[in-house]
């Protein structure tokens, strides 16, 4: 304890090295928080700058009433707030909802949702979860469960991350938050209605992490565009979206029926890379025929299966930014 006072001593002096050995431990889970609540990986680095700046420039007002990973936790909770408050970003145009499609586009969706590569989180120590967690550690990386949260509030959506996935106690949520532990318990109560509410397609779900031979079947039928063989590998009520794009289509047909309508796909003959692991499961990046030659980036794809088959394909289209994060190349020759 000497030791680590003696470390905060010199930060408040403006040493610079005893601040990043005061804060290092803890920048992983504070990316991971950052983006639970903005879904944005980029927005989460961004969040997490802004709450080192602001720790570093509020050290001296540091009390130690609690530790400092908890006044961590607030500063960037707070910052996640005013992130999401001071939000200015619009969606791209929205492609024309196929006029066919037997299900009408989904509204709320997160546009702006992005994968969290897992390389990431190997670089974090084992997560410290408070006794108030309600869910396990990997549920709450998936990105069903984090699509789910875009859909509450934004205070709802950091009462329910700080308590029922980081298993802070209500008392410290609510100084985190700066209100009252009555009005964090009503936060609460109400996101987790909001969450049981959700249509089943848009709820959380266990996912399977080993998906290896269905992977091997849907890249196999997916690069040759075997349509026939990829409907098998689908629920029938699978969901396929687009972030950033509003397109939402749900059911194997219309998904499948997609892929060819109202043109012959220019998506035929894509190549698929393996990405490594996304929000716990495998990612691929496809490529798909450029005219002039060789193949461009088109789609990281994170698909999420349980009971044998896919029921949520997801492919992030901003691969400007998607693919350098990922070590990707800009085109395959």
């Amino acid at each position: 304890m000497a030791a680590m006072d003696m470390v905060l001593g010199r930060a408040r002096a403006g040493d610079d090295r005893a601040f990043g050995e005061l804060t290092d431990p803890f920048l992983g889970e504070l990316r991971l928080h950052c983006y639970r609540i903005l879904g944005s990986v980029q927005d989460a680095e961004d969040v997490l700058q802004e709450t080192l700046l602001a720790a570093w420039r509020g050290l001296g007002g540091f009390e130690e009433r609690a530790s400092l990973r908890t006044w961590l936790y607030r500063i960037a909770t707070n910052r996640c707030l005013n992130a999401l408050r001071a939000s200015a970003r619009r969606p791209r145009p929205v492609p024309a909802r196929p006029s066919w499609a037997s299900e009408p586009t989904r509204q709320g969706e997160p546009l702006w949702l992005s994968p969290f590569p897992d390389a990431l989180l190997d670089e974090m120590p084992d997560l410290v979860v408070g006794p108030e967690a309600q869910y396990e550690a990997q549920e709450t990386i998936a990105l069903a469960f984090v699509a789910a949260v875009q859909k509450l509030p934004p205070r709802q959506r950091a009462a329910l991350v700080l308590r029922d996935v980081l298993g802070f106690r209500s008392g410290e949520v609510a100084a985190m938050l700066d209100v009252s532990e009555a009005s964090v318990n009503s936060a609460l109560q109400r996101a987790r209605a909001t969450l049981a509410a959700l249509p089943e397609d848009q709820r959380p779900v266990a996912v399977e992490a080993d998906q290896a031979d269905l992977l091997a079947k849907y890249v196999d039928a997916f690069q040759k565009y075997d349509l026939d063989e990829l409907v098998t590998l689908l629920h029938d009520d699978a969901v396929m979206t687009m972030p950033p794009y509003t397109l939402w289509l749900k059911g194997a047909p219309d998904i499948c029926r997609w892929m060819v309508e109202p043109t012959p796909s220019l998506c035929r003959d894509s190549i698929l890379v393996p990405a490594g692991q996304v929000n716990g499961v495998p990612a691929w990046a496809q490529y798909k025929p450029d005219p002039e030659g060789g193949h461009i980036p088109w789609a990281l794809q994170v698909h999420q299966a349980w009971d044998g088959r896919f029921g949520r394909l997801t492919y992030f289209l901003d691969t400007e930014r998607i693919f350098p994060a990922f070590g990707l190349p800009p085109r395959l020759r």
